[in-house]
């Protein structure tokens, strides 16, 4: 808010980069605007640094298909888990450190992050596969 501020002119044209990214375009698009806006401190939908640790450790070897299923499979294995993380004692709220004790009230945002990078490397729908992830 303080760089907006004292710098509407550089900051202005960087957020209005950030709204016109749509799903359509070029991967590398996109992941060029994030990178920008992160470093701007502006809130992305895609964490660009997540996303090129993720691009950089796929195994050799191993198909782009086989890497898509184990994205999937992990999103299969955490929303099997939840159940079992909120039966947990736990996962019992703590108004001394006004959270979780097993810091569950982060999985969310969490889930939300690694889904959202690891989908973008597979160049997939990031929308559809949460939507997906929430059925299960």
């Amino acid at each position: 808010q303080v760089f907006s501020h004292h710098c509407p002119f550089l900051m202005g044209p960087i957020e209005c980069l950030t709204d016109v990214v749509t799903p359509d375009t070029d991967i590398q698009v996109p992941l060029s605007i994030f990178e920008l806006a992160s470093a701007a401190g502006i809130p992305c939908e895609v964490d660009p640094a997540l996303v090129n640790v993720l691009a950089g450790s796929k195994t050799d070897g191993v198909s782009p298909e086989e890497d898509y299923k184990v994205a999937c499979l992990l999103l299969v294995f955490v929303a099997v888990s939840l159940p079992l993380l909120a039966s947990d004692p736990a996962s019992v709220y703590n108004t001394e450190v006004d959270g979780y004790t097993n810091n569950i009230h982060c999985l969310a945002k969490a889930v939300i992050q690694v889904a959202a990078a690891l989908f973008t490397v597979h160049k997939k729908n990031i929308e559809s596969h949460l939507k997906e992830f929430l059925l299960v």
